[in-house]
């Protein structure tokens, strides 16, 4: 999938939106409509969202006679990847030590939560350690 340099931001609306067809990968204004929670929005709300997506790069269409099937150009690791960089400068200096830091004494994570994040730590200095050898 291409990725738009540099990654534009999104409203709260087309990351919902992203969110959905992330999940359908590909569907109609009315697929999306129909994941979306009650109360639904109107159908050219939802379109005018899709199409400035498609206009910001993150979808695209095929067109089957008047009806539009979106897909998405961006992957949801991609623009995760992508967000949590530009929160990480913007919230903590570009330190993820600050990041991490920060969700292990100011957020209430379990002890198993903390084991599991410890666990993933060390399995990834392994990997580097064994990567040098």
């Amino acid at each position: 999938m291409k990725t738009p340099r540099p990654m534009k931001e999104l409203t709260k609306a087309e990351e919902q939106i992203m969110h959905i067809l992330w999940k359908l990968q590909k569907g109609f204004v009315n697929d999306i409509i129909e994941e979306i929670p009650a109360p639904k929005p109107a159908y050219s709300t939802v379109s005018t969202v899709v199409r400035v997506l498609e206009q910001k790069g993150f979808v695209a269409h095929n067109t089957y006679g008047h009806n539009n099937e979106y897909f998405p150009l961006v992957d949801k690791e991609t623009y995760t990847r992508d967000f949590l960089r530009k929160f990480t400068h913007n919230y903590f200096s570009n330190s993820y030590k600050a990041l991490a830091s920060f969700f292990t004494h100011k957020e209430d994570l379990s002890l198993q939560e903390l084991e599991e994040i410890h666990q993933m730590i060390e399995q990834r200095i392994a990997e580097r350690k064994n990567a040098r050898s």
